[in-house]
């Protein structure tokens, strides 16, 4: 007898479907898995041979030979331990074969019998429900699979149980499962507000414009004048997610084994995702990839924030990968056996010192190789890097008369609001172009930040004098034609936040202003 048993293997964050096909036969006694799998998949059999052995159940002294099929497709990690377990206890007649067709199965077995919780329930949950299977998965990530919204028309749901002989209990009518709910993560730690920020009104003003139209901004400024402390508050002035990207986040997060917490396993967030690797992080760390290819933290800060500090004290080579990523927003992973393609929507946050001892332009601090520092600290970053930052602008040193003063009246609260009207007048303008064809449709949630080709020419049109002013302006500044285009990306942000149909002269001038090139900020620092 064969037993067949679905499981799912991960690539990315698609879940492809596994048939674990398990078949004992008389002969000389052995326990042999196949199809492609990692020293995890080999090591089952010994955590399978326990478990079973936990719950009473010896294996029987015959050859077993499990075929994880496609045996072309690479296997990784221990989720399947249970199918497997379950595939034997079905060939020894415990289990009934024709109930568990209308399950997936996923989760790692301990020695005692439990069931461990593993990464990627989530999105094995809504591909199981995608095949109208139910999904049998671990008690911890039940809340997790839950959020697949398994309706009345899928006979399976979602079985969460503890250990392996609760679920044997389950299908012997000796125990009832019940399903697992959905699970909120509760966010008990406040964002850090903008009222504890004193003085830098125009980096609090381009702060405001980035987090309206989604765009990359780079901070320029000595150390202590509050660029990191910018930084961290751009997520109190983000709109929660949205339910859609909220489950494409929590996918991404399940691959990676973020979900899997104590005492909040499978709670989802809406706060947007805030990313800030150090600056020794490994290029697989950064873009994704690794010896078993996992998610990096650009798609870890999907739909959300990525802040690099320090930014010329990252590796150039790694910098220069995040060019595609910021284009295309997807991270491509390419090895020999596997092409890899990871969601990477994200925003990037930069913040540097002007010069390696950070003091650049203060002479009385400055250290003597100004202003050879500031070249070859420069030197770091590439210039079709610097291209793809929108918003450019330097963050001058606190003054002691600015610490001094009372906290300003205005906080978080009230620029999220403005943040947020703008951002529904770009998806009102952008859901009313996703119901045409061609060229010019375009999906609802898209921002000003990643609106290109035609439609940018069409919801980015300047009035006659603004556009005389870019067009000046681009020829002094030697802008590139992506650097025009962001341009008036910005633009058009600004008349959002203004609340104006038409892009004028003077969101023209301030978008520029962000564009001066970042040799220029330097050089004007010594």
């Amino acid at each position: 007898m064969v037993a067949h048993i679905e499981t799912v293997a991960f690539i990315g964050v698609e879940a492809r479907p596994v048939d674990v096909q398990v078949h004992m036969t008389s002969g000389q006694p052995g326990f042999v898995v196949v199809g492609l799998g990692d020293k995890a998949v080999a090591e089952s059999r010994e955590r399978v041979r326990a478990a079973l052995t936990a719950i009473g159940l010896g294996i029987p002294p015959m050859r077993i030979t499990v075929n994880l099929a496609p045996a072309d497709l690479p296997k990784e990690g221990s989720h399947y331990d249970l199918a497997i377990a379950v595939g034997l206890l079905v060939v020894m007649g415990v289990l009934p074969v024709h109930e568990l067709e209308q399950f997936v199965v996923i989760g790692e077995l301990s020695l005692d019998g439990r069931i461990n919780p593993v990464a990627g329930v989530l999105p094995a949950a809504i591909a199981a429900n995608a095949r109208s299977k139910g999904l049998i998965c671990p008690q911890a990530c039940g809340p997790e699979a839950a959020w697949a919204g398994m309706g009345q028309d899928n006979p399976g749901g979602v079985l969460a149980p503890l250990s392996l002989i609760q679920l044997v209990n389950h299908f012997k009518g000796s125990q009832v499962l019940a399903e697992p709910q959905p699970l909120h993560m509760v966010e008990s730690v406040p964002l850090p507000d903008l009222r504890d920020i004193k003085g830098q009104e125009s980096a609090k003003r381009a702060l405001e414009v980035a987090a309206a139209g989604g765009h990359n901004m780079l901070m320029v400024g000595p150390p202590g004048s509050g660029k990191s402390m910018l930084a961290a508050r751009l997520p109190g002035i983000l709109p929660p997610l949205s339910p859609r990207e909220m489950l494409d986040v929590s996918m991404i997060a399940s691959v990676a084994g973020e979900l899997i917490r104590e005492g909040e396993a499978g709670g989802m967030a809406r706060r947007r995702p805030f990313r800030a690797p150090h600056h020794s992080a490994s290029m697989p760390a950064l873009i994704g990839g690794g010896l078993r290819a996992r998610p990096g933290e650009v798609s870890l800060a999907h739909r959300g924030v990525l802040f690099l500090d320090e930014l010329p004290e990252f590796p150039r080579q790694v910098l220069d990968s995040l060019r595609q990523p910021l284009e295309s927003g997807e991270a491509v992973v390419a090895r020999v056996n596997a092409h890899i393609t990871y969601p990477a929507r994200f925003q990037l946050i930069a913040a540097m010192n002007p010069c390696r001892c950070g003091h650049a332009g203060d002479m009385a601090r400055a250290c003597p190789r100004v202003p050879r520092c500031v070249a070859d600290y420069q030197a770091k970053l590439s210039g079709p890097l610097i291209d793809r930052i929108d918003i450019h602008i330097e963050v001058p040193p606190v003054s002691p008369a600015d610490l001094g003063l009372p906290s300003a009246s205005e906080g978080s609260a009230e620029v999220a609001e403005r943040v947020a009207r703008a951002r529904g007048r770009q998806e009102e303008r952008y859901a009313a172009h996703s119901s045409g064809s061609g060229s010019h449709a375009i999906g609802a949630q898209t921002l000003n930040a990643h609106v290109e080709g035609e439609l940018l020419d069409e919801v980015a049109h300047p009035d006659e004098a603004g556009k005389k002013l870019l067009i000046e302006a681009a020829g002094r500044m030697n802008l590139t034609a992506r650097g025009y285009h962001r341009v008036l990306r910005v633009a058009r942000t600004l008349a959002d936040l203004d609340d104006a149909r038409d892009i004028a002269r003077p969101h023209i001038a301030e978008a520029l202003s962000y564009r001066e090139p970042i040799h220029r900020r330097l050089g004007a620092a010594v």
